[in-house]
């Protein structure tokens, strides 16, 4: 039997006899005469629903199983759905005590309730959607700068410079088993990253056109949600250029790219966003696609501040913005 992945399946224009399916249990349903399964591999938002017989119905055919189901892809008779896949033998791979296990089918768990089980969270249709978007991302963020003549640098995660200053710094040190001393293992201080520019910056001295997709390390004492301890970041230089307005140009073209790609091939996942998540971004994302941006100084944009109706907790002044 020919392997599909459940994104595969659903999106198939024709039948096919002899394939073969594995994924998870999102819901059961058994009846007299037909039992209804949705599975899902992680490929897609949506579920395959896979029709069988009721003597296929095994007692550890439960919600959460892993299972690999074989028969036939044919037309589905719903709108909702293009396939569905007849199961000639559904074979249980892992079985799942639905009482233990934390995730209940047919209920929106809170993320709050999720996050408590790292191994499990990306199962959830949210977290499972939000990762499916930032491998998307992640790709379109590469094939944008390839596109366009840059050279990927893979600058240095561990590093004795901490990049003027941008941010406080993890510090690498090495504790001996056999001894409560620290030392350093490079004999000078050495750092997590907050930033490649300083090795981008050389690297655009040879190749003009430089980029880099990494992890990036702040130690700021802080635990609430606007920090972050880990996280990816882009940066790109570029040689010869005396124009702001070109490297802002890159930065547009780079936000268009990727975000009309995303759309493009994550619409399912995105519209789980736009609906239940940010429900007023989805037109601000489509005017920013279709429109230029609005360039203005610093200068500039902290008069517009200024002039606000909204009240800061640190009066807009120039010297004191980042923007």
């Amino acid at each position: 039997a020919v392997r599909l992945r459940v994104r595969e399946a659903l999106g198939a224009r024709e039948p096919a006899d002899a394939v073969r399916v594995q994924g998870w249990v999102r819901s059961v349903r058994s009846q007299k005469e037909v039992l209804f399964l949705h599975i899902n591999d992680g490929s897609s938002l949506e579920s395959l629903q896979v029709v069988a017989a009721p003597g296929l119905e095994k007692r550890d055919l439960t919600f959460g199983s892993a299972v690999e189901v074989q028969g036939k892809l044919v037309k589905s008779p719903h709108r909702r759905q293009n396939m569905e896949l007849q199961a000639e033998t559904i074979r249980v791979v892992g079985p799942c005590d639905i009482w233990s296990f934390p995730l209940k089918m047919k209920e929106r768990h809170p993320l709050e309730y999720v996050r408590q089980f790292p191994h499990l969270r990306c199962r959830s249709n949210v977290l499972g959607a939000l990762l499916r978007i930032r491998s998307e991302a992640t790709a379109a963020i590469h094939s944008f700068f390839q596109d366009n003549g840059y050279v990927h640098i893979h600058t240095p995660i561990i590093t004795s410079n901490d990049c003027e200053g941008a941010g406080e710094l993890f510090q690498i040190e090495v504790k001996a088993k056999e001894s409560a001393e620290k030392t350093q293992f490079f004999n000078v201080p050495a750092f997590l990253t907050v930033s490649g520019q300083l090795h981008l910056e050389v690297m655009a001295g040879a190749f003009t056109h430089v980029f880099t997709f990494g992890p990036t390390f702040r130690a700021e004492n802080s635990q609430s949600r606007r920090h972050l301890a880990e996280f990816y970041m882009v940066e790109a230089e570029l040689s010869f250029t005396e124009s702001l307005q070109d490297i802002m140009q890159v930065m547009e073209d780079l936000f268009k790219t990727v975000t009309s790609t995303v759309l493009s091939r994550c619409p399912h996942d995105t519209e789980l966003f736009h609906k239940y998540i940010a429900p007023a971004q989805k037109s601000d994302i489509t005017h920013k696609l279709f429109s230029s941006s609005c360039r203005i100084s610093y200068s500039e944009a902290v008069e517009i501040l200024k002039q606000a109706a909204q009240t800061f907790t640190f009066k807009p002044e120039v010297g004191r913005c980042q923007l």
